[in-house]
């Protein structure tokens, strides 16, 4: 398995590049999560996560295992982070999803084979089928309309040597099929927990803040 996620990083070598080149460094776009209070939303699980060439050895990365580690131990990480920074939001996060699906079969889509990591891309706005329609299934049995999609990750080494981790978010209003807010957020830290839980931070209004 773990060979499936050295493979990957063929696939992001160009579009991580890519990205630093293009990689605005302002802050990310904040999520209001004021209009989602009271809200069943639900966590998609992270279907993509990739790393820079020179990190395939880095002992931190692979410490977190093969790539279905990888995504479980991100998943945990993001939904820690989402609860602990938007408790005011019924985040149904990915455990609950796929136990949820397990007792729906034929009724309820598996929520680590909805193709979600199409949203990644920056100027989609109408989701289009199959996704669609498996959104509109799978909120049918979480309740509510909306999907928050963590839609890729990626490792790297910021210029200080620290690691780098960029995530892109979206949210999905499942009955219209359409993104509604998108951010790709980034951080450096000293290990990829700190990168990420920093990255998600900086998306939500700092602690304490209100009207």
């Amino acid at each position: 398995m773990r060979l499936r996620l050295v493979a990957a990083l063929a696939l992001v070598a160009g579009t991580s590049a890519s990205a630093a080149a293009q990689r605005p460094e302002k802050p990310p776009r904040g999520l209001a999560t004021d209009g989602l209070a009271g809200e069943s939303v639900a966590l998609l699980p992270l279907t993509m996560a990739v790393a820079n060439p020179d990190l395939r050895r880095d002992t931190m990365i692979v410490a977190l295992g093969d790539q279905r580690h990888l995504l479980r131990w991100a998943d945990s990480v993001i939904g820690d982070e989402f609860r602990t920074r938007a408790p005011e939001v019924n985040w149904v996060l990915a455990p609950r999803l796929r136990q949820l699906a397990r007792r729906n079969p034929g009724f309820m889509p598996d929520p680590d084979q909805m193709g979600q990591a199409i949203l990644r891309t920056p100027k989609l706005t109408k989701i289009p089928d199959p996704l669609r329609g498996s959104l509109r299934a799978l909120i049918a049995v979480t309740g509510g309309r909306y999907a928050m999609t963590p839609a890729a990750l990626g490792f790297s080494r910021d210029s200080t040597g620290q690691l780098r981790v960029d995530l892109a978010l979206a949210l999905a209003d499942g009955r219209q099929g359409t993104v509604i807010w998108r951010s790709i957020t980034y951080a450096s830290g000293a290990t990829p927990g700190e990168a990420l839980a920093a990255a998600l931070t900086a998306i939500f209004p700092p602690v304490g803040t209100g009207p």
